[in-house]
C-alpha cells in the first residue's frame, strides 16, 4: 500500500481516481488546488504525488517545480494528468522532473498500470 497524494480541481476526475485509487488498496490524500497540494507535501511524505497540470492558485507545474527544490521531497515519484497532451509540454514537465505524463482523458485501468509500474 502507497501513501498517495492526488491534486486534482476537477471533482468527478477526483473521485474516478480516488475510488480507482482506494480500490487498489492506497491511502489517498486530496488536494483541490496547487497551494494545498504544495501545504500537503510539505507535511507528510508520499510515495507518489499526481498532479493535474491546470489547477487554481498553483499550476502542478509549478508545484512541480517546487518540489524539487526540497531536499527531502525531491526524491519522491511525480505523475502529471493534463489535457495540455502535445509533445512539448510532456517534455517540459520530464524536464522539470515529472516521472510520468498521462494525458487526459484516460482510462482508469492506464492510471492504475502506470501507478504500479511507479511504485514497484
Amino acid at each position: 500500500m502507497a501513501h498517495i497524494l492526488l491534486a486534482e480541481d476537477e471533482p468527478v476526475l477526483r473521485m474516478l481516481i480516488g475510488d480507482t485509487l482506494e480500490d487498489e488498496g492506497h491511502q489517498l490524500d486530496i488536494a483541490c488546488d496547487g497551494e494545498e497540494a504544495l501545504q500537503r507535501i510539505e507535511q507528510s511524505h508520499y510515495d507518489l504525488i499526481i498532479l493535474d497540470y491546470m489547477m487554481p492558485k498553483l499550476t502542478g507545474y509549478e508545484v512541480l517545480l517546487h518540489i524539487k527544490h526540497i531536499p527531502e521531497k525531491g526524491s519522491c515519484k511525480i505523475m502529471i494528468l493534463s489535457a495540455k497532451s502535445q509533445h512539448a509540454e510532456q517534455e517540459k514537465m520530464r524536464a522539470a522532473g515529472a516521472d510520468a505524463f498521462i494525458p487526459k482523458p484516460f482510462s482508469p485501468m492506464e492510471l492504475v498500470r502506470v501507478v504500479e509500474d511507479m511504485l514497484s
